[in-house]
């Protein structure tokens, strides 16, 4: 059974939430406990939380495409790329305007989640889990 466009994007945006709770989770861990650099403990999150993303997104969202496993998480990093740079340049714009960030830095990565949201969804949806046509 394949849902509608709508029921993806509720899919999605219900995976989005799994994966912020993921990124944020890590980001804030590596940067709060870890005392490491914001802008290096985002690329670790970020690179956890589409990992995430993609497998929840296969299983529950939009099902597998028609690449193997290994190849269709490589093409959806790829092609996330583009939601990936929007939501790190807010998320970058943020820690180094706002001392807020600097401290919490999760509230840029929810920033950044939500301005990437769009971009992402389109990528995967058209790109990444597209099927050909029976």
């Amino acid at each position: 059974m394949t849902l509608s466009l709508r029921g993806q994007l509720v899919r999605f945006c219900i995976v989005g939430a799994v994966a912020f709770v993921v990124d944020a989770g890590i980001v804030q861990a590596l940067v709060g406990w870890r005392g490491w650099n914001p802008y290096l403990a985002r690329l670790v999150s970020y690179l956890c939380a589409a990992t995430t993303a993609w497998w929840l997104n296969r299983h529950y969202t939009f099902g597998a495409g028609e690449d193997p496993i290994h190849r269709e998480w490589a093409k959806y990093l790829l092609v996330n790329i583009g939601g990936g740079a929007v939501n790190y340049a807010a998320y970058a714009a943020l820690v180094l305007a706002s001392d807020a960030v600097r401290a919490w830095p999760w509230i840029g990565v929810a920033v950044g989640s939500i301005a990437g949201l769009v971009v992402n969804f389109g990528f995967s949806r058209w790109l990444v889990f597209r099927r050909r046509a029976t």
